[in-house]
């Protein structure tokens, strides 16, 4: 594929197959995306992947977290509120997923429950844990969004499927035990990534795009 098929390929993914990935592709996919753009070249991502055994037992220890109540806790905080346009994306992007799926407008039972598929992972062979030094700032976290975008075009350029998730980065504590990250280190997402289950009808549905005109201005 060229580079604007790549991108208009990716899509995120919410329906993975069980079969690992072979560790060879999985670093070709790394290869490419360390090649990413950072400030003054720090390249300030730290990645734990996990696969096989080690994807398990985070899925179901992360899952049990969640549903034992615990309060998230992210190390970034998330956004206070969607405004306008940002909240119009935002709810237009649900109600694709949920139509495709079945559920109800309103239906606030079974929406949640697909949202609490965040923390299975989508069933996914792997997922990849994104951080970042503290003493980095926002800008280590920009620079890592970039690191992020890499891997998921590189992988959609393999075929290999993936969804980035802030979602599991709202239990960062639990995380950083889970995995033995250093306190410092700010964890800022997770993607979850494998080949894509293209029968599930969580992945039938493709979201739309804002125009030039809505986010751009020229001058000139």
């Amino acid at each position: 594929m060229d580079f604007s098929e790549v991108i208009a390929q990716r899509y995120s993914v919410r329906a993975f197959r069980p079969d690992p990935l072979p560790r060879a592709l999985i670093e070709r996919i790394l290869g490419d995306a360390l090649k990413s753009a950072s400030w003054c070249n720090t390249q300030p991502w730290q990645l734990i992947i996990t696969e096989g055994a080690a994807t398990d037992r985070f899925r179901e220890a992360l899952w049990a977290h969640v549903n034992s109540g615990k309060s998230a806790n992210p190390d970034i905080p998330f956004p206070v509120k969607y405004h306008g346009a940002h909240y119009d994306r935002r709810k237009t992007c649900a109600m694709q997923l949920y139509a495709s799926l079945g559920i109800a407008d309103g239906d606030r039972q079974a929406s949640f429950a697909q949202t609490l598929k965040n923390f299975r992972l989508f069933e996914a062979p792997h997922v990849m844990i994104v951080t970042s030094h503290e003493s980095l700032g926002s800008y280590g976290a920009l620079d890592c969004g970039l690191f992020v975008q890499s891997f998921l075009l590189s992988a959609t350029n393999q075929g290999v499927g993936t969804i980035a998730q802030a979602a599991i980065a709202a239990y960062s504590d639990f995380i950083r035990e889970h995995f033995a990250i250093a306190p410092e280190q700010r964890i800022l997402c997770g993607v979850s990534f494998g080949y894509a289950d293209p029968s599930h009808p969580a992945n039938q549905f493709r979201t739309e795009r804002a125009t030039l005109e809505e986010l751009v201005r020229w001058e000139g």
